[in-house]
């Protein structure tokens, strides 16, 4: 069967050249130019010394990022759920018992992924829209005694942001492990793994680090490696005659097996995979950017994008979701006016209209919030005021009206008291 058999003899499409958009969602987000540019760089041999140079270099940026010493600072190719699972799978042995705590849909999903890694599986929940007091989460690990606590940092889903800190430190002390999912924080909020006493934590590039969706970023303490290496099995074809199996379970997924890919990031350099060159390039240069601009400076312009966001929001006489004391600095969750009849029709008009991409929510939440985000390249004051121009005009098209003006001048206010 031929390539042409449904498509027509002749049909190659047209060269790509998809129309701008500004992406105010809760990820994917614009993209730093200086990381696209990067991206176009030469291809390289994965084990050409220019490139394991370039890998080096990587494990050190985001040592950085991360807020680390650990050595097992690396990217897993694949989305930022690849470094979910390859850390979550290579953690979890058959029948482990692990808490996940759940205020969102990425809890739901933390659990969907240890269940299927064999963990025997504990759950606390929390209304959506707002999250856990430590106590909560220890009470429940004195009760359960897991071997793993794997936690949602923010979850874009409701826009909280569950403090990590007095977790992390009760589990060291107990030899329990934390696992952190910090794909929506990382560059823009703090994110202190080792003060936090983290054991494993993923993030990804396409929110905060205003990257493409394709690698994500790793970090693994000691306490973590030597559990992965206690099941280290190196597939056949690749090990050396030194190769020596763990006497624990095997690793459900090759791909996804950090015991592996720790092998592949160190000089032993085991041809493991074919590194994603241009993923790489780009994570370096994400990295180099959100270091030049200094992490406090980064965190600062994420709190007061958001701020500037939110007073206008509410000077249209809208209402912010879930609780204020833990909103994430980078999306916003706001309710979905009771006179917009459809609130996907009018995301669709400012789409269409206007060239900006919101969010919409799941679960319980959908078709009551809009989630706005402001995130790396994206949060900007330009931005901010163009997006509440054009959400004060969709929704005034739409049946609600607010006073005209009035969200753009609360922004300005709160960018004049800077």
């Amino acid at each position: 069967m031929s390539d042409s058999t449904h498509l027509g003899s002749s049909t190659l499409f047209e060269e790509l050249d998809p129309e701008p958009r500004l992406l105010m969602g809760p990820g994917p987000v614009d993209v730093y130019p200086r990381v696209l540019q990067a991206m176009s760089r030469a291809m390289l041999g994965q084990f050409d010394p220019q490139f394991t140079t370039y890998m080096n270099q990587v494990m050190a940026l985001y040592r950085r990022v991360f807020r680390t010493e650990n050595q097992w600072t690396l990217l897993v190719n694949g989305t930022a759920r690849s470094g979910i699972e390859a850390c979550l799978t290579s953690l979890i042995s058959p029948g482990d018992k692990v808490l996940v705590p759940i205020f969102g849909r990425f809890g739901h999903l933390l659990t969907e992924i240890a269940r299927r890694a064999g963990g025997d599986l504990v759950n606390i929940e929390t209304e959506w829209g707002t999250v856990f007091d430590p106590e909560q989460v220890t009470d429940a690990i004195r009760a359960h005694q897991p071997k793993l606590v794997a936690m949602v940092h923010g979850d874009t889903s409701t826009t909280m942001l569950q403090p990590l800190g007095d977790v992390g430190r009760f589990c060291r002390e107990a030899g329990i492990l934390v696992y952190a999912d910090t794909t929506a924080t990382l560059g823009g909020s703090p994110v202190e793994t080792d003060a936090w006493c983290l054991d494993a934590v993923s993030s990804g590039l396409q929110k905060c680090m205003s990257g493409p969706p394709g690698t994500s970023p790793v970090t693994l303490s000691e306490h973590a490696v030597d559990r992965i290496n206690a099941r280290k099995h190196v597939e056949a074809g690749i090990r050396g005659a030194e190769s020596v199996d763990a006497e624990g379970a095997i690793i459900q997924s090759n791909y996804l097996d950090l015991a592996m890919l720790m092998d592949y990031w160190s000089p032993l350099r085991l041809n493991h995979h074919t590194e994603s060159t241009s993923m790489l390039y780009a994570a370096r240069e994400c990295a180099r950017v959100v270091l030049g601009e200094g992490l406090e400076a980064g965190f600062e312009r994420h709190r007061l994008t958001s701020q500037a966001l939110r007073a206008g929001l509410v000077a249209m006489g809208l209402e912010l979701f879930g609780d204020a004391e833990h909103r994430m600095a980078n999306v916003t969750g706001v309710y979905i006016p009771e006179s917009i009849e459809n609130g996907d029709t009018a995301r669709a008009a400012l789409l269409d209209d206007f060239g900006i991409e919101i969010g919409t929510s799941f679960g319980p939440l959908h078709g009551k919030i809009w989630r706005i985000g402001t995130m790396g390249y994206g949060c900007r004051k330009t931005n901010v005021l163009r997006c509440l121009s054009a959400l004060e005009t969709v929704l005034r098209r739409n049946g609600y009206v607010a006073t005209p003006g009035a969200a753009v001048d609360a922004a300005y206010e709160v960018y004049s008291g800077v």
